[in-house]
């Protein structure tokens, strides 16, 4: 799961990830980053630890990181919130950039539609970390059902 500063969007994309995994007793390796620098060793941002929290798990525990080439290799799918991201993402993995194990999000929910999460950061409201729990939500409902179905 990989968003901007690696504190809003990706680790709650990472929470709600690793909780429904879990509770379909599947063991995946689940991690988030962002494209920048900014909030590394960080936890998340309150907001989204407040929503996370209301929808009964918790992301404290998680800290801010930088995404790095070695992950191009290192995952086998890579999530990213918007296209700029996706940009991102693209020319940091530089030669180790694999265009199929990238793709946005809500491409699992709502397919070839290119939407983004938009970033709650710069609304900074509870209403606005929810409404991305709630893409999230849906997009990660379809990414437990392609892992079930060996379709990821």
């Amino acid at each position: 799961m990989v968003c901007l500063g690696n504190i809003c969007r990706s680790p709650l994309a990472e929470g709600i990830l690793r909780n429904k995994l879990a509770g379909n007793g599947m063991d995946v390796q689940v991690d988030s980053a962002g494209t920048g620098g900014w909030h590394v060793n960080e936890a998340p941002h309150i907001l989204s630890q407040k929503v996370a929290k209301n929808h009964g798990f918790g992301i404290s525990d998680l800290r801010g990181r930088k995404f790095l080439r070695e992950d191009m290799a290192d995952f086998d799918k890579i999530f990213v919130m918007d296209s700029q991201n996706y940009n991102d993402v693209k020319y940091i993995a530089g030669p180790k950039w694999d265009e199929s194990k990238v793709d946005l999000i809500l491409n699992q929910s709502l397919p070839g539609k290119n939407k983004s999460v938009p970033d709650p950061w710069y609304d900074n409201t509870v209403d606005a970390f929810e409404n991305v729990y709630q893409m999230l939500d849906k997009a990660c409902d379809v990414i437990i059902e392609k892992i079930q179905t060996n379709n990821l």
